[in-house]
């Protein structure tokens, strides 16, 4: 059997009871083009498919914003269906080799090679680091102004070339509240196919300053106590992993 990820603009195909279509043929008629590249995971076969428009009229199968299948999904699948949306998207970035212009064609399930000039392509991913910064029984939230919505998070910045992750955090930091931290400790880390990141959490202890937030990222933030917590991210965050945790732990 044959398990089939397709999107349409964002959006995953499931069936309507809120699996990953799989069976002999694909869910929906296909064109070739349609079919972008196929993973093997443990032995079972995945196609990964982008689809021409959305399915609509059909009481089996349904459409859902890829960060909204966290809430019906496995683990395993949600994390393999944004795989599958990051390969959609890289495959849409490198159509044309960097090097001679030449197109590319796929070489393996994750890789395409120019048959021109033999440049191997992978995926790249776009690595940021995010920290949970306590003071005692605080904890310090801001407000992106990039955020989807009114609530709060952490703070969280892109690594930059030459810099460690630990050099990263701090910068980040400083650079959106003028905080000093100490006591950086690793967390964990998350795949994150908006379109193609790797979240790299971390813990830290406020250590020094007063709050003076980059305005022209934040829109507001500041120490918040477990009795007056704001809104917070989703469960499909690693910043919401950060925010329970040291919820439970009071």
């Amino acid at each position: 059997m044959t398990r089939y990820f397709a999107f349409c603009q964002g959006d995953v195909l499931l069936t309507a009871e809120g699996n990953i279509p799989f069976g002999i043929q694909p869910p929906v008629p296909l064109k070739s083009w349609n079919h972008v590249t196929t993973l093997h995971q443990e032995g079972d076969e995945v196609q990964v498919i982008r689809l021409d428009q959305p399915v609509t009229g059909r009481d089996d199968l349904q459409m859902m914003g890829l960060r909204k299948t966290f809430q019906v999904l496995s683990a395993e699948d949600y994390r393999l269906a944004g795989k599958c949306a990051e390969l959609l998207y890289w495959d849409q970035q490198t159509r044309y080799c960097g090097v001679c212009g030449s197109p590319l064609k796929w070489q393996t399930d994750i890789s395409k090679q120019c048959p021109e000039c033999g440049k191997e392509w992978w995926p790249s991913l776009a690595v940021a680091i995010i920290v949970r910064i306590t003071r005692g029984d605080e904890i310090l939230l801001v407000h992106a102004r990039n955020f989807r919505g009114n609530f709060y998070g952490l703070v969280a910045g892109f690594v930059e070339t030459g810099e460690t992750l630990e050099q990263a955090v701090c910068r980040e930091v400083w650079e959106e509240t003028h905080l000093h931290i100490r006591n950086l400790r690793y967390f964990g880390s998350q795949p994150w196919p908006f379109p193609c990141g790797l979240m790299v959490g971390f813990t830290a202890d406020y250590a020094e300053g007063e709050i003076q937030l980059q305005k022209e990222e934040l829109g507001g933030g500041g120490w918040f106590r477990r009795d007056n917590m704001p809104q917070i991210p989703d469960k499909a965050s690693i910043a919401r992993r950060l925010i329970d945790d040291w919820q439970e732990k009071g």
